[in-house]
């Protein structure tokens, strides 16, 4: 079972991380504690405290002179610095590095890492051009799956799930796929999926209805393995739906929303929530799914438009191999 070694994944948005406030994360079965300063600096650290093995995370941060803070191991109150050092008590200078900093790659707003690992595919630089040309609307359904990667991914990548696993949110009808295009590790999907038609007195009960259009015409853009984009448009303007994913271990993944978008309609900017609400749900409903397959399970039927599911298993088999 593999989790991809070797390829980038975003850890986290800056929204996600308040001032001084530790935060865990995992990634490759590591547990890390990762804290943004009141400068905006982000750092990341072992979350085991080399004194006993408490979580870091659990602690609290201390603001020094010039802005910057150290983590605070919450049994024994060590300070440990954004390199891993400390100053032990009864003594007044810092000891040698204690834990290896995470290697962090800041990019505006996007805290990615590569675990330590040595990259073998770059950061895809979509999110930056997402962030400039809409607005952040924020983060939702920040979970943990008990799940390995490869299964999530091709959750994400069957393009049939809609009017199953998402029956009771959208009410698709039917899926008409239009096009896949493959490009390696960056692939893009097209397709429309027609809703049932709903009354204004239907719609009132299911409020979440006002937000999609009768036609949702899906614009898959997906960038291996760690993000999914969905570009869509409703009655309200068009939105950039960021699907990220993190590998915490090699039967947990983490999967987590950043939501942008482009406001045609003045009360898009007071639906914010419902939108986010929106999105949070398609996460629990995909994520639900995942804890009612039987994983070793084997495949005796295939269903026209799986090219997503392809392009996954395909990049999984390949990413191991010499690149040349």
């Amino acid at each position: 079972m593999s989790m991809l070694e070797g390829a980038p994944w975003l850890l986290a948005h800056k929204s996600m991380l308040q001032t001084n406030q530790p935060q865990k994360v995992s990634l490759y079965g590591n547990d890390y504690v990762i804290w943004q300063d009141k400068t905006g600096q982000v750092n990341g650290l072992p979350n085991i405290c080399p004194h006993m093995g408490a979580m870091l995370s659990e602690g609290w941060c201390e603001t020094e002179a010039d802005g910057t803070s150290a983590v605070v191991c919450p049994f024994h109150a060590l300070e440990f610095d954004r390199h891993g050092c400390t100053i032990l008590p009864g003594t007044d200078k810092k000891t040698l590095p204690q834990l290896k900093p995470l290697d962090l790659i800041i990019q505006g707003d996007f805290i990615w890492s590569y675990g330590d690992y040595q990259p073998k595919i770059p950061i895809p630089d979509i999110l930056e051009q997402i962030a400039g040309k809409y607005e952040f609307i924020g983060f939702t359904a920040n979970t943990s799956v008990e799940t390995d990667l490869r299964s999530m991914l091709l959750i994400m990548h069957d393009y049939n799930h809609q009017n199953g696993t998402h029956r009771d949110l959208f009410e698709i009808t039917e899926v008409r796929f239009e096009k896949f295009i493959d490009n390696g590790y960056h692939s893009e999907a097209f397709f429309n999926t027609p809703t049932a038609p709903k009354t204004f007195w239907e719609k009132l009960k299911q409020p979440n209805q006002f937000l999609l259009p009768e036609v949702i015409q899906a614009h898959l853009e997906n960038y291996f393995p760690s993000l999914v984009i969905f570009y869509g448009n409703s009655p309200f303007g068009k939105i950039a739906q960021c699907h990220l994913f993190v590998p915490e271990s090699l039967t947990k993944t983490r999967t987590y929303i950043l939501l942008f978008g482009e406001a045609s309609n003045p009360l898009a900017k007071l639906l914010k929530n419902q939108f986010l609400g929106l999105s949070k749900i398609v996460v629990e409903q995909d994520a639900g799914i995942l804890n009612k397959i039987y994983s070793d399970a084997p495949q005796k039927i295939k269903l026209n438009n799986e090219m997503g599911m392809d392009w996954v298993n395909r990049n999984f088999t390949t990413w191991e191999q010499p690149r040349i």
